[in-house]
């Protein structure tokens, strides 16, 4: 056997294609390299925030809750504030339509955070103020009652 022989006998060649290369993604990538011989792994990734339904199921447990077509965008805000992974799905078959949320935190301390700022957002909502329109209205009525009463007078010319 030759010293070329030898080299050859002990290289291998390992291709990852990605986006950003970090340490630990290759440090990933050769383990399962050096474990599974030549075949092609996927280094799976995990997804953080709004993701579908069957993304959230598959790390794990997760609990659901029903909440209107209104309050989407405020409980979005408010999920991704605290880090859950949350997965929304359209319930079609009432009218109007509702939306599940599916959601999964890292630990309750999180997930009840969320919720209490979330309900209590939700339920300072119930006391609406007045619409901008009317309080505008009575503003434009204070404001012309103080011109009637302070009308200038200025008299122009000259005292003798």
């Amino acid at each position: 056997m030759t010293d070329q022989d030898h080299v050859n006998e002990r290289c291998c060649c390992l291709i990852i294609k990605g986006g950003v290369l970090t340490g630990k993604t290759l440090a990933i990538a050769m383990r399962l390299f050096l474990r599974g011989g030549r075949r092609v792994h996927k280094i799976a990734t995990t997804h953080k925030g709004k993701q579908t339904v069957k993304q959230l199921h598959r790390k794990g447990k997760c609990e659901s809750i029903e909440i209107s077509d209104k309050n989407i965008g405020d409980f979005e805000h408010i999920a991704r504030k605290h880090k859950i992974d949350f997965a929304l799905e359209k319930d079609n078959s009432e009218h109007p339509p509702k939306w599940l949320v599916y959601f999964r935190a890292r630990n309750t301390k999180d997930m009840t955070a969320a919720f209490d700022e979330y309900s209590a957002k939700h339920l300072g909502k119930s006391k609406q103020k007045p619409p901008l329109n009317q309080t505008l209205q009575k503003v434009q009525e204070r404001a012309k009652d103080q011109v009637l009463e302070q009308v200038k007078h200025k008299e122009r010319g000259l005292e003798l």
